[in-house]
């Protein structure tokens, strides 16, 4: 499905101020600099945002969200931004985790891991899984309630919420209720293929991959790609959100395939005639508010706020297309519907 014009128009002005990695930019701090000076969509008023410190070697600073109203104990869900594992943080992704309080009517704890290429892999990882463990053990202090706990990301941070519920079932803590990956990276050894009318281009994820990972030989490993892991076995349930456009597509969805051949819950939805970066831009992109529901309703659903909802984008439902049409295609593979 193609973009409809003022979503192609949107893409532009995205592509405008997004740093040319891998291009004319080879150096992460100027990458940084141009993609800093972008201005970012604006979120909800929330009940309180609060920055806070993990302590650790190192410290990890995180920004913790809670929607109004929110019941105490609430759920928490623990956010891992974008941004090719060298861009990004905290603040770029404010609005995006106000949204998904807002949305989820759940505390977010947004987590602002080391970048590379200043602190290669699995420097982000390890900030990942000491951040999640922190949320799980200090929750109740905050109004937090650790028994319903989710992970969430998107591209580099989806990929990094997959990796944090693989290291936490191989050590066999925290327990994690739910994962939401949104257009996740899975595997560092792909070869991506290039996509019109994308956001992200092949040149771009290839430069990230290589600010991110130290030795050639670590793009092999499974908590730099989730999707080349022995097993999937005993994850939690997922949801998968990828967009059409989107040279990450096919290794989100395969991901979201080997979890369910591996006995695990997964929805995979991919989103028509949207772009890689989609996520968090539906109050300019009115084709995204409903994937951005779907995903706000799987959170609920898994953390038991499905009734509190606020869902600030509109009524329809989680399903349903800006059309208002649904249209559901199921897997053969057991355990997994996709819709589309």
């Amino acid at each position: 499905m193609a973009l409809d014009p003022y979503t192609a128009g949107i893409l532009r002005l995205m592509a405008a101020a997004y740093p040319d990695v891998g291009g004319s930019i080879t150096e992460a701090a100027e990458a940084r600099r141009r993609y800093d000076a972008a201005r970012f969509p604006s979120g909800p008023r929330l009940g309180d945002v609060t920055d806070r410190v993990v302590p650790g070697t190192p410290d990890i600073a995180v920004r913790i969200y809670r929607p109004r109203g929110a019941r105490r104990p609430s759920p928490v869900v623990v956010y891992y931004h974008g941004g090719g594992f060298v861009l990004c943080g905290l603040d770029s992704h404010d609005g995006l985790c106000r949204q998904l309080a807002d949305g989820a009517s759940a505390i977010v704890v947004s987590v602002d891991y080391r970048l590379a290429p200043e602190h290669k892999f699995p420097a982000a990882a390890d900030d990942a899984y000491a951040a999640l463990r922190w949320v799980y053990e200090h929750a109740a202090r905050w109004g937090g309630n650790a028994r319903r706990l989710a992970v969430a990301g998107d591209s580099a941070g989806g990929g990094l919420a997959a990796v944090t519920c693989l290291r936490a079932r191989d050590l066999g803590y925290p327990p994690i209720r739910f994962q939401l990956l949104v257009y996740p990276v899975t595997d560092a050894l792909a070869i991506r293929p290039d996509v019109p009318d994308s956001l992200l281009t092949t040149t771009q994820m290839n430069w990230f991959t290589e600010q991110y990972l130290a030795r050639p030989e670590d793009a092999g490993h499974p908590y730099a790609s989730p999707l080349r892991a022995p097993s999937l076995a005993g994850l939690p349930p997922a949801f998968v959100l990828t967009a059409e456009h989107d040279p990450l597509r096919p290794e989100g969805e395969a991901y979201a395939a080997r979890l369910a051949g591996s006995g695990v819950a997964v929805t995979a939805r991919r989103a028509p005639g949207l772009f890689h970066g989609f996520f968090g831009l539906g109050g300019l992109v009115p084709v995204a508010r409903a994937s951005e529901r779907a995903a706000y309703a799987a959170l609920r659903r898994a953390l038991g706020t499905d009734t509190l909802g606020t869902d600030t984008l509109g009524t329809a439902g989680p399903d349903a297309d800006s059309d208002g049409a649904t249209s559901t295609r199921a897997l053969t593979t057991k355990g997994m519907s996709v819709h589309g």
